[in-house]
């Protein structure tokens, strides 16, 4: 199938890796304290850790090899940056740090249209006759 293809397993071991380590890394910005202390809560519990546990089911579907693997990666990638890009760019106006989570924040987001640029790409997709 796919995995073929330049990057693959790469790309799906820093996946799993990445979604791994953003369950505890979410907790940590929870728990960060007042500035958008609730913002921080309500994109956590109804976006951030979704996102996170579906891009670890998403990289064990890519590990064996199936079809709907790649597609639950567009979705989780999709679900992150939809989340981290306004809260990167908010975060960015109200508490103006850079070098921080917000730089942090938007990092992710560039990564993460960049990869799902990669899983969008025609060779992931079967052609059945």
């Amino acid at each position: 199938m796919s995995s073929g293809i330049r990057g693959y397993w790469t790309l799906t071991w820093l996946g799993l890796i990445s979604n791994t380590l953003a369950i505890p890394f979410i907790a940590y910005v929870v728990g960060s304290g007042p500035p958008l202390q609730t913002a921080n809560i309500t994109l956590a519990i109804s976006l951030a850790w979704p996102a996170a546990i579906t891009g670890i089911v998403a990289s064990a579907g890519l590990f064996a090899q199936r079809g709907w693997g790649v597609i639950l990666t567009i979705v989780a990638l999709s679900m992150t940056l939809s989340g981290t890009l306004p809260y990167g760019i908010i975060r960015l106006i109200k508490v103006n740090d850079l070098i921080g989570i917000s730089g942090l924040t938007l990092l992710i987001a560039l990564l993460n249209l960049l990869a799902l640029l990669y899983w969008c790409k025609r060779g992931h997709r079967r052609i059945r006759l």
